[in-house]
This record gives structure tokens, sequence and C-alpha cells, in this order.
């Protein structure tokens, strides 16, 4: 009951499609795709500058 099926999948292309028109939807997907990068790549570096970090104890003074 969870799973959505091709015939789902193709409705809800068309209904995409109506919506914002076989023109826009290139355009559409590819600022999405962009954000994901970005967004991918802004997290890994602050995973990077959080491990180049010495952990210091709040107690610790410099």
């Amino acid at each position: 009951m969870g799973e959505l099926s091709v015939w789902h999948w193709l409705i809800v292309v068309l209904v995409f499609a109506l919506l914002f028109g076989a023109k826009r939807l290139p355009d559409t997907a590819r600022s999405l795709g962009q954000a994901l990068r970005l967004f991918k790549q802004e997290t890994s570096r602050l995973r990077d500058d959080d491990a180049e970090e010495p952990r210091r104890h709040p107690d610790d003074q410099a």
C-alpha cells in the first residue's frame, strides 16, 4: 500500500508537466540540482572544519 507504482509516477509527472509546462521543467530540475550540489558542498565543508579544529574543553584557557 505504501509503494508507488509506475502508473502513480506517470500521473505525478503528468501533473507537474501540466502545472509548470514542459518548457520550465528542465530549468526547474537544473536549479534543483544546483541547489542540492551547493548544499552538499557546504555540509561537507562544515564537516571538514569540525574535523580540523582541535577539541577544547570549555574550562581550558588559551
